[in-house]
């Protein structure tokens, strides 16, 4: 392609709504420009990245052996209905009547329609397992949509749903998605953790998501250092092994603490580490329970953990007047002594002793306090946020370190969730009928490009690994007008492009300087400079993207060699 040719428009300013690097350097580069809040369209040069990720998907799903389809966008809302979502899905989903007053919605995901489809056509357990994708636009109405492709309302995402006759079938077919995602990420080139995940809103019994690696992730993992183990902090599982309560050694005292209300405050009127208190949390459950929760003062609550203790939706802080009527104080003096509530603490709680605490009254604290003695805890349970040197649950040596990373794809086993729900059933070899178990495997296509980017770039822009690359070859011409130079620039473009190498032809009658910094703002992964001073030696500069490493090319040579380093890239 050559680039006067080819619509590549570039920015030298950051638009000014573009908060993250990879929104940034997506715009400037010319690879998507903004429609709307959240929906974007996608520029040639970003498109040719989308569709690389796109066939990378297709082949790694293909040799797992699932099988391509394409869905609706628009799915009735009988069938979200028939699965429950219809009301519980909230407002992120779009909904919209056609002329007749009919109520549809956006798909967001669509294991409804798709779960229609196989109820309507597989009968038997012969038919099974089977496993259908799609690569098809989404759209989830964001409340705040921002981050370029990273949180977008409209966006392009690979769904897949496998079906089994049983858990064992799932098992096996949860186990394939799980390595075909692992080879998909390590071939486009991506460092990447696979972690064990809550399952939100999807469902299911159980899951992993998959996440590039990147300081500006949103999520916050934990992974061993001796070990495979790895999860997002909420899912993050913390075991305490042969825990004991140590002996009482301090009276009970009730203390004054005027005007002390954090942790960090009461910490240092009572000259003692913030491991030293236990903080009282009065929240409060979907199920309008509330209840106490007892944690290091150091610690963090993980409210998903908490919640999926008490199987409940979700869990809150409650409100002051809650506290209030709880406590007889105001939020910051809570403590478990005298409460009439049900009173649930982590597990490290269980190991403390000698301990502070709120007085439930206003600048009031109690010290030497003591499990059993002074109050009634209604269960010990792991419901903090992981954090770095926690042991792992997984192995007896390792410990956990803290990564930044940003979600690209999960797997579900979702279990008879949605077949049970749509009675999506099939006979067995004993024609008993038997709902179908699921898993469902999702992609964010444009969302796995903008992480790339997020992990790859520098100052100057972006350096897009090899596979992902719009193009793998940038051939740039000095100086146009120069005969040599033409001649020399229009052989090698040509030599690459009978070779089967993907290569942009800087054909622009631009300065260099311009040329060069449009080189690294599109990060091009190979740069080939053809100009009179190096021509005359009969030699060319090559460039790596990535590295910054230069090197000189005899020119009879160049377009092998550059053919060598794509393969080599690509088969890395």
């Amino acid at each position: 392609m050559r680039y006067t040719q080819y619509l590549l428009p570039t920015l030298k300013e950051t638009p000014a709504d573009a908060e993250v690097i990879s929104h940034q350097l997506m715009m400037r580069a010319g690879m998507i420009r903004k429609v709307a809040a959240g929906i974007y369209s996608y520029m040639p040069f970003g498109l040719r990245s989308i569709r690389k990720m796109e066939q990378i998907i297709r082949e790694e799903m293909n040799k797992a052996g699932a099988i391509e389809c394409l869905l609706p966008m628009a799915n009735p809302a009988e069938l979200w209905q028939e699965s429950g979502r219809w009301e519980k899905y909230g407002k992120e989903l779009l909904r919209f009547k056609d002329r007749k007053e009919t109520d549809f919605c956006v798909g967001p995901t669509h294991e409804e329609v798709i779960t229609d489809i196989v109820r309507n056509t597989v009968k038997s357990y012969k038919q099974l397992p089977l496993n259908l994708y799609q690569i098809q636009t989404k759209f989830r109405d964001e409340i705040r949509p921002r981050f370029g492709l990273m949180r977008g309302r409209e966006f392009i995402m690979k769904d897949a749903y496998s079906f089994d006759l049983d858990d064992e079938g799932a098992d096996s077919a949860y186990g394939k998605m799980y390595q075909a995602y692992r080879n998909i990420f390590q071939r486009c080139g991506l460092k990447f953790r696979a972690v064990e995940a809550d399952s939100g809103a999807i469902g299911g019994s159980f899951s992993h998501e998959f996440m590039v690696l990147a300081e500006s992730g949103e999520d916050a993992i934990v992974s061993c250092d001796a070990c495979e183990y790895a999860a997002n902090v909420e899912k993050a599982e913390l075991i305490y092994r042969d825990i004991e309560t140590p002996a009482a050694t301090a009276e009970l005292q009730k203390v004054d603490t005027p005007e002390q209300k954090t942790i960090e405050a009461v910490a240092t009127f009572l000259n003692v580490e913030p491991s030293r208190l236990v903080k009282t949390l009065i929240v409060q459950t979907s199920d309008d329970e509330v209840l106490a929760v007892l944690l290091r003062g150091d610690r963090e609550l993980n409210e998903i953990k908490l919640a999926n203790l008490l199987e409940v939706d979700r869990v809150l802080l409650a409100e002051d007047a809650v506290v209030r009527q709880t406590t007889g104080a105001p939020t910051g003096f809570a403590g478990p002594i005298g409460l009439k509530i049900q009173v649930i603490a982590d597990s490290e709680v269980q190991g403390m002793a000698d301990f502070a605490v709120g007085g439930n009254a206003v600048d009031v604290h109690y010290t030497g306090v003591n499990l059993a003695r002074d109050f009634t805890v209604s269960r010990f349970a792991d419901i903090r946020q992981a954090v770095p040197g926690d042991p792992c649950p997984r192995c007896t040596d390792g410990k956990l370190e803290s990564w930044r990373g940003i979600e690209v794809g999960h797997v579900f086993k979702l279990g008879t969730k949605y077949s049970e729900a749509m009675n999506a059933t099939v006979l067995d070899a004993q024609g008993k009928s038997r709902p179908l178990v699921m898993g469902c495997y999702g992609i964010g296509v444009g969302r796995t490009v903008a992480a790339a980017i997020e992990q790859n770039h520098d100052e100057h822009g972006m350096a897009l690994p090899m596979p992902l690359a719009p193009f793998q070859v940038l051939v740039s011409m000095v100086n146009p007008k120069d005969a040599a130079i033409r001649e020399a620039s229009e052989s090698i473009y040509q030599q690459l492009l009978d070779l089967g190498v993907e290569v942009l032809l800087d054909d622009r009658d631009e300065r260099p300087g311009i040329k060069f910094k449009d080189a690294d703002l599109i990060g091009i992964p190979l740069r080939l400079t053809v100009g009179a001073r190096n021509l005359k030696e009969g030699n060319v500069e090559l460039k790596v993207r990535a590295s910054g490493e230069q090197s000189l090319l005899p020119l009879a040579d160049a377009a092998r060699e550059l053919q060598r380093l794509v393969v080599a890239a690509l088969n890395r």
